[in-house]
């Protein structure tokens, strides 16, 4: 039998019993599912697996073989290893960094991020690049629109960035190609945009924060700020804008909104500042948000 090294980490045993993993494994998928906004609906046809068994895997009843994780999984734009396991198939030295940040909560987790960047991801070039993240309904366009008039800056929206490279409109991009081809085209376009503009502000799609690469990226490059409201107004705001998508076919659109806030609420939080807009005017918010960005940009 081979001896392990004084320095060899022991390997990693799981502990939990088939129920508690399965359990955990449905957490994953529902909180996946969350970050990226899609609904069990959206994540079935793009998978190929049917909504009721979708339903009984994230309760914790399901016992998925290794092909229907791999669709789950490629559906999301995630590795089957990731999804599986958080953390299967690591280095030992980054299982205990992640052991060591897990009980770690929101806010902690986005302080070590900024920790790590500061001393291991180099120098960063954000320049006047003010981005600004949120949920649908945050004001990102209409307050990013008028931020950029105060700043003197181009505006710019990301997913319109993105249809005009695609040739069609989001919703066609992903009823068509799925997940994985809006993340690569947001990917594309997110890094054309921060090499084409030295100062600009940039609206982004509110699940750009379930895209790792994509969002590193973003934050690296750009002063990020993270326009926040309550559920209720998110929802308000999209509905008087026209928008009646939310409520389309879904009694469970705000049960639904309230997930998919919960899950983003720590990637959001990596932003360097936050504006909270919730029952304030659109003047109030803007006035906020332009302080905000001018003490970022300096």
């Amino acid at each position: 039998m081979r001896q392990r090294t004084q320095n060899e980490a022991p390997p990693r045993r799981s502990t939990l019993g088939i129920e508690d993993y399965l359990a955990r494994l449905g957490d994953r998928v529902r909180a996946a599912r969350a970050r990226r906004g899609m609904s069990r609906k959206i994540l079935a046809r793009d998978s190929g697996v049917s909504e009721r068994y979708l339903a009984q895997l994230e309760s914790g009843r399901g016992n998925p073989s290794v092909a229907v994780l791999h669709q789950i999984a490629d559906a999301m734009d995630m590795s089957v290893m990731e999804l599986a396991d958080p953390h299967g198939g690591t280095d030992p030295a980054l299982a205990e960094i992640l052991s060591l940040l897990s009980p770690l909560d929101g806010g902690e987790l986005a302080e070590a991020a900024r920790l790590l960047e500061q001393r291991f991801a180099g120098s960063s070039t954000r320049g006047n690049r003010i981005a600004l993240i949120g949920l649908r309904g945050a004001g990102k366009t209409t307050l990013g629109r008028a931020l950029a008039e105060k700043l003197g800056v181009p505006f710019i929206e990301l997913n319109r960035v993105i249809e005009q490279d695609y040739g069609a409109s989001i919703g066609e991009l992903l009823s068509l190609s799925g997940q994985p081809a809006f993340r690569r085209y947001e990917n594309r376009c997110l890094n054309q945009i921060l090499t084409d503009y030295e100062e600009a502000v940039i609206s982004t799609g509110g699940g750009i924060v379930a895209n790792p690469e994509t969002y590193t990226m973003l934050l690296r490059r750009a002063h990020t700020i993270w326009l926040q409201a309550s559920p209720e107004e998110h929802m308000q705001r999209v509905v008087e804008q026209g928008d009646m998508r939310p409520m389309e076919q879904n009694r469970e659109a705000m049960t639904d909104l309230r997930a998919i806030l919960e899950a983003r609420a720590p990637l959001y939080d990596r932003a360097e500042a936050n504006v909270d807009t919730a029952g304030e005017t659109l003047e109030t918010s803007l006035t906020k948000l332009t302080e905000t960005a001018r003490g970022l940009i300096g």
